[in-house]
């Protein structure tokens, strides 16, 4: 899912510190918020935004398909779960340091409901210029503009910084997916691929990896068939073997999961791999001038 206008959310925690924060900022930017929840505050008003005690009740009297949960940790599976059995067709989980085992149950809810779960660790989905959902500064018009380039990170802090690079050298962005930086998360980079891949207003796609895990590696042999150009970035160069940096999964053990092996795959499926995020723009310039429609993005 890439997220639009259309979409309505119900914010999970939306009456917290962090929820109110963040949902006024969306509220502002256009995001369709249609309910929040908190168990403790059902009934009440928030932000001019209905509360409910659950997204099962919330369901039944202002319909969503986009579920965003400001949620601590050790309550995201029975929110995560919550969302799934209501019918939200996606789910969107900010919370890092969740157990293992509870993602894991919150994976198996998704799928026996046919849902969609972006995270753990997300910073949230931007469409500049329409919606957000998330920790995301979409509505910096130095970091966003409307354009033609879909990015993808595992992390929101470089996700950003990739962003602000693109905008700074007249490069907008169709849209930022943000995939989560846990060892497990529901929505690979893969997948995030195939939506911009699909994408009518997607011209290129920017991957910011980091090591760690397989997800480079995976979406590597899918972007060599890809109709549109593919740029990455892999952070974590120079980290020294089995240390964790920054995301729980970006730490390499065995075989797998370094920095070689993902910079490797990418190239060898014709993924250009930035050295330095500022090299991004340049690259991309690269691949796009004798694209048809590449002057809508610049």
């Amino acid at each position: 899912m890439i997220l639009r206008r259309k979409h309505r959310v119900l914010v999970m925690g939306l009456t917290g510190r962090q929820g109110t924060f963040w949902g006024r900022a969306m509220l502002e930017y256009g995001t369709r918020i249609v309910g929040g929840v908190n168990p403790r505050k059902a009934g009440t008003i928030h932000l001019g935004i209905p509360i409910f005690a659950s997204a099962t009740e919330a369901a039944g009297q202002c319909p969503f398909d986009t579920a965003l949960m400001f949620v601590p940790p050790l309550l995201a599976k029975d929110a995560a779960i919550d969302a799934c059995e209501a019918g939200s067709k996606s789910v969107i989980c900010l919370a890092e340091h969740i157990p293992a085992h509870d993602v894991m149950e919150m994976l198996a809810a998704a799928r026996s409901t046919g849902s969609q779960i972006i995270g753990p660790n997300t910073s949230g989905l931007v469409t500049p210029g329409d919606t957000f959902a998330g920790i995301m500064p979409a509505f910096n018009s130095d970091v966003f503009q409307p354009g033609g380039i879909g990015v993808i990170s595992r992390s929101g802090s470089l996700g950003t910084l990739i962003c602000l690079q693109l905008t700074a050298n007249g490069l907008g962005q169709s849209a930022f997916y943000g995939v989560g930086g846990d060892s497990i998360v529901g929505t690979r980079t893969l997948t995030a691929l195939k939506f911009f891949e699909k994408d009518k207003r997607t011209h290129a796609i920017v991957i910011c990896g980091e090591i760690g895990g397989s997800a480079e590696e995976e979406a590597a042999e899918y972007a060599g068939t890809m109709s549109k150009p593919v740029v990455a970035f892999i952070a974590g160069k120079t980290a020294p073997e089995g240390r964790k940096m920054g995301h729980a999964g970006a730490i390499v053990s065995g075989a797998g999961g370094g920095y070689g092996s993902k910079r490797k795959a990418l190239e060898a499926n014709g993924v250009a791999v930035a050295d330095l995020t500022s090299q991004i723009p340049q690259l991309l310039r690269e691949r796009l001038p004798h694209r048809p429609n590449a002057e809508a993005i610049i």
